[in-house]
């Protein structure tokens, strides 16, 4: 079929490539000097864009819409230092293993530091948390941009993925146009590869198994995966085994430990050592709980099995012995396929008993607290829909949410990878664009709010968005990990006390605005949040500042 396109031939052809590695999304910035990239982008029928005009909410956009579709998602800006500002999003999908396109147009080569307007030198710029990077020139072939673009992408797409950069030098003229052929191509399946285990290995894992009478499995940030959940049910059969999972781990089981830092919050120091590991086991990404990574470090663990394509010599609680480049779902099933010989401990139980009596204690102080942070988590979380897809701002937010147990109709999504509150809500809204016909709801703090305001900057924005946002004047953090609490520079320096509210961002952005100040105008207002609307709604949530870590710490202190 005939369609338009821009007249420069090598990105015509750039883009047919990216269309058959899969992407078929892209969030376009505005912009002169990648026109000729939008042109053939915007034309495309095997195109859709957006358009976003800040370059770091649109990279976070991309990151959200591609954990939704999970195929790659594009991003194109114009030259200099716009692509600088795509820097946050592309390392906090290095390290979720999240696989974005990056397109950066670029000034000729001939022009860089030699004062063009708009010009850096953009080669390389990402270089320690990228995939694969590499600039598609004019000078290129066809077949020598589909070779290389073939390759990026399977950089990205393979066993352990992530972002990729195409850097596009161009001149001008940038606007002309021209018709082309294009013939829709199959898409490359880029498949994951699975080496079958050797007798030797299978026998260590067999001994080594055997001689762990208490084998912890602890599970970090993943998308769900019934087949890995099926699997574990089967493995926990095994009295030995303690499975320990956080509400990002999108995996909930009843004889599981839901909430780490609450059961943890109920182990004296006298018993520690019986619910110390000798065998642990990690599947999926990053972790939440500061008090299980230390916990790990200063037990004496004997052995540590990390499973996993991405980062496989990463070494979080010290005592990593065996990496195993797999699908976690895999490697369990290889585990079953073992016959395992059955352990007489109680381990797991153990863990078990103790969440659930701690569990028992919380409704006798929850009646207790006054309003607070906690008090707010403890009353957002019970109004959440069922099926919705939770996201979690960075810093004290998702501290709270991992004290409640998660609902297993719901998906949690939140930027573990750096841990950064730069794209909270900007990830929110690209995964919100991508489900239209679920109920997302972004719980977010303050400062990580009005730090990404320009999420709700943009003709796109999903009307089936709800957000909560705790506002307690400032880095409420700051108030609850040791340190700065203590600091005489708390106020100025770390917490950033402010007076700011949401509600004329709000009115710019054409966002349903509600405001509350108490339990019972929280609930009062609850209804209508969530009904259907035309555009997104957000509620902002007034909370004591000075109150919210001396309720926090109370909580630890009831549980111990």
């Amino acid at each position: 079929m005939r369609i338009t396109s821009t007249d420069k031939e090598h990105i015509s052809n750039f883009i047919h490539a990216c269309i058959r590695n899969g992407m078929t999304h892209v969030v376009c910035s505005p912009g002169s000097r990648n026109a000729s990239i939008v042109i053939a982008l915007d034309e495309h029928p095997a195109i859709e864009t957006i358009v976003v005009h800040d370059e770091r909410s649109a990279a976070f956009y991309a990151l959200g819409m591609t954990l939704q579709l999970k195929t790659p998602v594009g991003v194109v800006c114009t030259s200099g230092s716009a692509m600088l500002n795509y820097y946050p999003a592309v390392a906090e999908a290095f390290y979720q293993s999240v696989p974005i396109v990056v397109m950066s147009a670029d000034r000729p080569s001939e022009w860089i530091n030699h004062g063009d307007g708009q010009t850096i030198v953009q080669e390389g710029v990402y270089t320690n948390h990228i995939r694969y990077e590499t600039t598609i020139s004019k000078e290129m072939m066809k077949h020598e941009i589909d070779t290389e673009v073939d390759y990026a992408f399977n950089c990205g797409l393979k066993e352990w993925r992530g972002p990729i950069h195409f850097n596009l030098p161009l001149e001008e003229p940038l606007y002309g146009k021209r018709e082309i052929e294009w013939e829709k191509e199959p898409t490359i399946t880029h498949s994951i590869e699975n080496r079958k285990r050797s007798e030797d290995e299978a026998d260590e894992l067999r001994e080594i198994w055997e001689n762990s009478p208490r084998k912890l499995i602890l599970i970090g940030q993943l998308d769900k995966d019934l087949a890995l959940k099926h699997a574990l049910v089967d493995l926990c059969e095994d009295s030995s085994i303690a499975v320990l999972v956080e509400n990002t781990s999108n995996l909930t089981h009843q004889r599981w430990v839901q909430c780490i830092d609450r059961t943890l919050g109920g182990i004296s120091d006298d018993e520690i050592g019986k619910y110390q590991p000798d065998l642990l086991i990690t599947l999926g990404g990053a972790i939440v709980s500061k008090r299980i990574k230390q916990f790990l470090r200063n037990s004496p663990i004997k052995a540590h099995w990390k499973i996993g394509y991405d980062f496989p010599e990463m070494d979080t609680y010290r005592k990593l012995t065996h990496s195993f480049e797999c699908l976690p779902s895999r490697f369990v099933h290889e585990l079953l396929g073992l016959d395992l010989p059955r352990n007489a401990s109680n381990f797991g139980s153990i863990w078990k008993q103790r969440d659930l009596l701690n569990q028992g204690k919380l409704p006798a102080f929850f009646e207790t607290i006054p309003f607070s942070d906690m008090a707010v988590f403890e009353t957002l979380l019970d109004y959440i829909p069922e099926n919705a897809f939770v996201h979690m701002a960075n810093s004290s937010v998702v501290r709270y949410c991992q004290l409640y147990d998660p609902v297993p109709s719901m998906r949690y999504f939140s930027n573990r990878g750096t841990s950064g509150i730069d794209g909270s809500s900007s990830t929110a809204c690209g995964v919100a664009l991508a489900s239209p016909n679920v109920c997302n709801v972004l719980l977010t703090g303050d400062v990580s709010f009005f730090y990404d305001s320009n999420a709700l900057w943009n003709n796109q924005l999903p009307s089936n968005l709800r957000i909560f946002l705790i506002n307690n004047e400032g880095g409420g953090i700051f108030r609850i990990i040791p340190g700065p609490r203590e600091s005489e520079q708390l106020e100025r320096y770390f917490e950033a006390h402010h007076t700011s509210k949401a509600e004329f961002i709000c009115k710019a952005h054409d966002v349903h605005y509600l405001s509350a100040s108490s339990i019972g105008e929280i609930e009062l207002q609850m209804e209508d949040f969530f009904l259907e609307s035309d555009r997104p709604k957000l509620m902002e949530i007034f909370t004591p500042r000075e109150l919210n870590g001396e309720v926090l710490g109370h909580y630890f202190d009831f549980l111990s």
